[in-house]
């Protein structure tokens, strides 16, 4: 038997009406493709994602060089030892011998330096009796290896070394530089324009505080999580609850790949963000989704830039920014945007079954004795709790039911 939305509950009917957060995450990633290319120092590329391939400039290294101090030599000189070698010169680091090595004849060599033309081995200077009247006394129990490092032993000119999409840590940047880059095309960092909106809200440092006002913390919060994820945030400050002041913070936004609003998004007298978006020529793609905290979720596009609305609570803005937000900027970034965020973990406790909404617990995080991670939710989860917030370092992702 067939029961129309009509003949259920108000309350399950508006269960029914709320987005998937799997369906929602699926929207506002849709279409998301790597932003362009722009080229950086070198200096300043630390956790940017690399634009393109790179080949080295040139061969690493590009001479042979010694690995040890001691004495270049020819091999064939020391078949038989102990023997007398004349030394003809020196070779140090930037200042190599520039004559060839004859034979019965040495050069002083030095860790990196140019191996002369002629030597074929590196002695060094522990298995050597010393310098003495421009002679060394090579020693009857000499080790036998090399110690000297080819050209190109660690690549060469032309090796394709660094890949696309590569999120450039130092060990990256120390190859780039010696593969002869001072600069480096990194996909441009997401704009985020983050814009607070609420008459009571006042920026912090601000002494004494009028009645019904409170600081304005939350994009402080969501800038540095954006930092984090990769993009450039933009505090755009705070809109009054007005359609004309909401307009023009509207406006500067719409520049951004990603206009971030936070409050104003559900149905009270002054929640009025939908409506100035509306004004705007506004394109929504979904409002209110099944997941707590959070429900009153805005999405959508306006021009090029696509529109993120999170609560005005601080608890819910950062879990939705967390869920969605960073998914949003790590597509633009090329990056997978789902990539090793979750893992599995043995409860510290039993808790009560879900409600039909996504639920996101704040947790702590730590390793039981047996070395599994173990998870144990805060005291409290009331999405207003700023200081409770900061205990967590985890998310405990209940699914619905």
């Amino acid at each position: 038997m067939f029961f129309g939305a009509q003949a259920l509950p108000r309350k399950a009917r508006s269960l029914m009406s709320l987005l998937a957060v799997e369906d929602a995450l699926q929207r506002v990633t849709a279409g998301l493709h790597p932003l362009e290319a722009e080229i950086v120092p070198l200096a300043d590329a630390a956790d940017r994602v690399l634009g393109q391939d790179l080949a080295a400039k040139l061969t690493q290294p590009p001479f042979a060089s010694s690995a040890m101090d001691g004495y270049a030599v020819r091999a064939a000189d020391t078949a038989t030892l102990p023997i007398s070698l004349t030394v003809i010169g020196e070779s140090a680091a930037g200042r190599p011998f520039s004559k060839p090595l004859g034979p019965g004849q040495a050069v002083r060599i030095f860790t990196g330096a140019a191996v002369p033309e002629g030597a074929d081995r590196i002695i060094i200077q522990e298995d050597t009796a010393g310098e003495e009247a421009g002679k060394v006394i090579i020693r009857e129990n000499a080790e036998f290896a090399v110690y000297i490092r080819p050209k190109g032993v660690d690549f060469s000119e032309g090796d394709r070394l660094l890949t696309k999409g590569t999120v450039l840590k130092p060990r990256d940047l120390l190859l780039a530089a010696a593969m002869n880059y001072d600069q480096l095309p990194a996909i441009r960092r997401p704009h985020v324009a983050v814009l607070a909106t609420g008459d009571e809200l006042k920026p912090p440092g601000t002494d004494p505080l009028g009645d019904g006002q409170i600081i304005s913390s939350i994009p402080y919060g969501l800038a540095t999580l954006i930092e984090q994820a990769g993009g450039r945030a933009e505090r755009l400050g705070i809109a009054h609850d007005t359609l004309e002041d909401l307009g023009e913070a509207i406006e500067k936004g719409r520049r951004a790949d990603i206009l971030l609003t936070i409050g104003g998004a559900s149905v009270g007298t002054y929640d009025l963000v939908q409506q100035a978006l509306g004004d705007a020529g506004f394109d929504l793609g979904f409002w209110k989704i099944a997941m707590r905290p959070g429900k009153p979720l805005i999405f959508g596009h306006l021009d090029s830039a696509r529109v993120l609305g999170v609560p005005g609570n601080p608890v819910s803005a950062m879990i939705c920014a967390r869920v969605f937000l960073v998914p949003m900027i790590q597509s633009l970034l090329g990056l997978d945007p789902f990539a090793g965020s979750t893992l599995q973990a043995r409860l510290a406790d039993g808790i009560e079954a879900n409600s039909p909404r996504q639920h996101y617990m704040r947790a702590t995080l730590t390793a039981g004795p047996d070395g599994a991670w173990v998870v144990a939710p805060v005291h409290s989860q009331d999405s207003s709790l700023i200081a409770t917030l900061a205990k967590a370092d985890c998310l405990i992702i209940r699914p619905p039911h």
